[in-house]
């Protein structure tokens, strides 16, 4: 079974995938794999290599558009990855917040001794 959160990070761990990916939010109307080969340091293959890899995590969507395959962005993956990620500050904060309580009360039990 897939982790669709690890998917996700594991996706977006690549410089270049995260290149594509900030552009494809810049693209409401979607865009092509020859599109967003157009500048790019990586040829078209690769790019499709890596849009493949976007889909896969839940990051993009493909549609055929008459003979077009346009690519968007989706919210998917990262809806998933953002909760686990706010859980886990939410988690972290309340530890913080528990330490620096026990600092606080520590201090005040040494200065009345």
């Amino acid at each position: 079974m897939r982790d669709a959160i690890s998917d996700v990070f594991a996706a977006l761990a690549d410089q270049t995938r995260r290149e594509i990916y900030e552009r494809l939010l810049q693209r409401s109307q979607g865009t092509t794999a020859t599109e967003l080969a157009n500048g790019a340091n990586v040829s078209r293959q690769a790019i499709v290599k890596h849009l493949q890899i976007l889909t896969r995590a839940g990051l993009a969507e493909v549609r055929r558009q008459g003979r077009e395959v346009r690519y968007f962005v989706t919210s998917n993956g990262t809806s998933h990855a953002s909760k686990w990620l706010h859980d886990s500050a939410s988690a972290w904060d309340r530890r913080i917040a528990a330490l620096e309580e026990q600092i606080r009360t520590s201090t005040r039990s040494s200065k009345q001794a």
